[in-house]
């Protein structure tokens, strides 16, 4: 049986800083080695993240181990995409209901903006759809619900859906249509070194 495997790096990033805060990663290579061990060989896999558009060396070294070849890297291909400003004036309080003004603390005419990922959903659906008849399982590690109808295709092509996923922040949706999870959080203490 042939693995496809689809990570949304910010999702991982994301879960991982809630649950565990900066002092503990995920280890790409051992979450390879996990998936493998608990769901089966991968045939291919890949990294999709946004990043800032500047030279970054450590996240550049990071970017070549992940596509080095096992067993000293986990063999992913990396995907990069842009990250785009949205201004931001106000935000909503899930508290009190209540929409409140932001102002920077150093002077009025400062601009704020949200930084929101782009091209990584898609990116993960058309990966998931152009590689159709090359894996007969997808293995995700999203909890983006915006994938189900790539996903439902998918199924109704006959292909299977693994996630290996936080417990948090993952869709039910896409739980409903796995035939397996692997949590990653049950794992911690052997993904991180």
């Amino acid at each position: 049986m042939r693995r496809l495997w689809l990570i949304d790096a910010s999702y991982i990033h994301a879960n991982n800083m809630q649950l565990f805060g900066g002092g503990r990663r995920v280890d790409y290579l051992k979450l390879r080695q996990l998936i493998e061990s608990e769901l089966g060989p991968l045939w291919r896999g890949y990294f999709l993240n946004s990043v800032q558009n500047e030279a970054h060396e450590a996240r550049d070294r990071f970017h070549g181990w992940l596509q080095s070849a096992l067993p000293t890297g986990p063999n992913l291909i990396v995907k990069l995409y842009g990250l785009k400003n949205e201004r931001a004036r106000n935000a909503f309080c899930v508290d009190c209901g209540t929409k409140v003004d932001l102002h920077c603390p150093h002077g009025e005419g400062h601009h704020l903006v949200n930084q929101r990922q782009m091209g990584v959903d898609v990116g993960l659906a058309t990966l998931a759809l152009v590689h159709k008849d090359r894996y007969d399982t997808l293995v995700l590690s999203s909890g983006d619900g915006d994938l189900l109808d790539a996903v439902e295709h998918l199924s109704e092509s006959g292909k299977g859906l693994e996630l290996a996923v936080f417990s948090t922040g993952v869709s039910t949706d896409l739980q409903a249509r796995s035939e397996r999870v692997l949590w990653i959080d049950e794992h911690m203490e052997q993904l991180t070194g």
